[in-house]
Protein backbone atom coordinates (compact mmCIF):
# COMPACT_ATOMS: atom_id res chain seq x y z
CA UNK A 1 0.00 0.00 0.00
CA UNK A 2 1.26 3.26 -1.25
CA UNK A 3 0.96 6.67 1.19
CA UNK A 4 -0.63 9.47 0.02
CA UNK A 5 2.63 11.52 0.93
CA UNK A 6 4.81 8.78 -1.99
CA UNK A 7 1.41 8.62 -4.69
CA UNK A 8 1.81 12.90 -4.43
CA UNK A 9 5.29 12.61 -5.11
CA UNK A 10 5.01 9.86 -7.96
CA UNK A 11 2.61 12.27 -9.36
CA UNK A 12 4.81 15.40 -9.38
CA UNK A 13 7.95 13.32 -10.50
CA UNK A 14 5.83 12.64 -13.79
CA UNK A 15 3.24 14.91 -14.54
CA UNK A 16 5.16 15.96 -17.83
CA UNK A 17 4.06 12.09 -18.86
CA UNK A 18 0.83 11.68 -20.76
CA UNK A 19 -1.94 10.08 -18.60
CA UNK A 20 -2.76 6.11 -19.11
CA UNK A 21 -6.93 5.99 -18.41
CA UNK A 22 -8.19 2.82 -18.09
CA UNK A 23 -9.94 1.54 -21.31
CA UNK A 24 -13.75 0.93 -20.68
CA UNK A 25 -14.11 -1.21 -23.89
CA UNK A 26 -11.50 -3.50 -23.23
CA UNK A 27 -12.88 -3.93 -19.80
CA UNK A 28 -16.36 -4.52 -21.45
CA UNK A 29 -14.62 -7.03 -23.61
CA UNK A 30 -12.98 -8.95 -21.08
CA UNK A 31 -16.10 -9.06 -18.53
CA UNK A 32 -18.06 -10.54 -21.77
CA UNK A 33 -15.50 -13.06 -22.83
CA UNK A 34 -15.26 -14.73 -19.31
CA UNK A 35 -18.84 -14.05 -18.59
CA UNK A 36 -17.83 -12.32 -15.13
CA UNK A 37 -20.59 -10.37 -12.96
CA UNK A 38 -18.22 -8.88 -10.59
CA UNK A 39 -14.87 -6.89 -11.19
CA UNK A 40 -13.22 -3.62 -9.81
CA UNK A 41 -10.86 -1.27 -11.13
CA UNK A 42 -8.44 0.62 -9.54
CA UNK A 43 -4.43 2.07 -9.97
CA UNK A 44 -1.75 -0.74 -9.55
CA UNK A 45 0.35 0.47 -7.23
CA UNK A 46 -2.13 2.66 -5.62
CA UNK A 47 -5.40 0.54 -5.23
CA UNK A 48 -5.93 1.20 -2.29
CA UNK A 49 -6.64 4.79 -2.70
CA UNK A 50 -7.91 4.28 -6.31
CA UNK A 51 -10.16 0.93 -6.25
CA UNK A 52 -14.02 0.20 -6.35
CA UNK A 53 -16.46 -1.90 -8.04
CA UNK A 54 -17.31 -1.21 -11.71
CA UNK A 55 -19.57 -4.38 -12.18
CA UNK A 56 -21.78 -5.77 -9.79
CA UNK A 57 -24.06 -8.68 -9.77
CA UNK A 58 -23.71 -7.98 -14.07
CA UNK A 59 -24.99 -4.53 -13.81
CA UNK A 60 -22.58 -1.90 -14.34
CA UNK A 61 -21.90 0.38 -11.34
CA UNK A 62 -23.11 4.11 -11.56
CA UNK A 63 -20.39 6.84 -10.71
CA UNK A 64 -21.91 7.93 -7.62
CA UNK A 65 -22.03 4.53 -6.28
CA UNK A 66 -18.31 3.71 -6.43
CA UNK A 67 -15.07 5.56 -5.41
CA UNK A 68 -12.57 4.75 -8.37
CA UNK A 69 -10.39 6.92 -9.69
CA UNK A 70 -8.83 5.68 -13.14
CA UNK A 71 -6.41 7.89 -14.87
CA UNK A 72 -2.37 8.17 -13.49
CA UNK A 73 1.02 9.15 -15.19
CA UNK A 74 2.35 6.48 -13.35
CA UNK A 75 0.03 4.23 -12.05
CA UNK A 76 -1.66 1.30 -14.40
CA UNK A 77 -4.88 1.40 -14.41
CA UNK A 78 -6.01 -2.18 -14.10
CA UNK A 79 -9.70 -3.79 -14.35
CA UNK A 80 -9.54 -6.88 -11.08
CA UNK A 81 -11.38 -9.93 -11.71
CA UNK A 82 -11.34 -12.98 -9.10
CA UNK A 83 -8.64 -11.09 -7.75
CA UNK A 84 -6.82 -11.20 -10.57
CA UNK A 85 -5.23 -7.52 -11.94
CA UNK A 86 -5.48 -6.98 -15.59
CA UNK A 87 -3.52 -4.02 -17.18
CA UNK A 88 -6.37 -2.19 -19.16
CA UNK A 89 -6.15 1.72 -20.49
CA UNK A 90 -5.21 3.31 -23.69
CA UNK A 91 -3.40 6.36 -23.21
CA UNK A 92 -5.38 9.74 -23.12
CA UNK A 93 -5.13 11.11 -26.69
CA UNK A 94 -6.38 7.64 -28.07
CA UNK A 95 -9.43 8.27 -25.62
CA UNK A 96 -12.83 10.19 -26.72
CA UNK A 97 -12.37 12.65 -24.14
CA UNK A 98 -12.37 10.16 -21.19
CA UNK A 99 -10.20 10.58 -17.92
CA UNK A 100 -10.41 9.36 -14.46
CA UNK A 101 -13.88 10.23 -13.80
CA UNK A 102 -15.15 8.59 -16.70
CA UNK A 103 -17.56 5.32 -16.05
CA UNK A 104 -19.17 3.13 -18.33
CA UNK A 105 -19.21 5.64 -21.64
CA UNK A 106 -22.01 4.39 -23.92
CA UNK A 107 -19.66 2.57 -26.23
CA UNK A 108 -18.62 -0.23 -23.91
CA UNK A 109 -22.02 -0.03 -22.52
CA UNK A 110 -23.06 -1.54 -25.99
CA UNK A 111 -20.10 -3.40 -26.07
CA UNK A 112 -21.19 -5.16 -21.80
CA UNK A 113 -24.93 -5.53 -23.34
CA UNK A 114 -24.20 -6.93 -27.13
CA UNK A 115 -25.45 -9.96 -27.47
CA UNK A 116 -23.22 -13.17 -27.63
CA UNK A 117 -23.35 -15.33 -30.78
CA UNK A 118 -23.56 -18.26 -28.37
CA UNK A 119 -26.63 -16.30 -26.66
CA UNK A 120 -28.02 -16.50 -30.10
CA UNK A 121 -27.60 -19.78 -31.03
CA UNK A 122 -29.29 -21.30 -27.97
CA UNK A 123 -32.74 -18.79 -28.25
CA UNK A 124 -32.65 -20.60 -32.41
CA UNK A 125 -32.23 -23.86 -30.65
CA UNK A 126 -35.16 -23.39 -27.97
CA UNK A 127 -37.24 -21.71 -30.57
CA UNK A 128 -37.07 -24.97 -32.96
CA UNK A 129 -37.91 -26.95 -30.28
Amino acid sequence: MMDMGTAFMMGRATRDRELMVFDWEKAARIIRERNVSDADAGLSGDWDSTSGAILRAGIPVPRGDTSTYLASTWATPELEIDGAGIDCYRMQSETPGWDASTSWPPAAVKILKAERPSDAAQADEEEEE
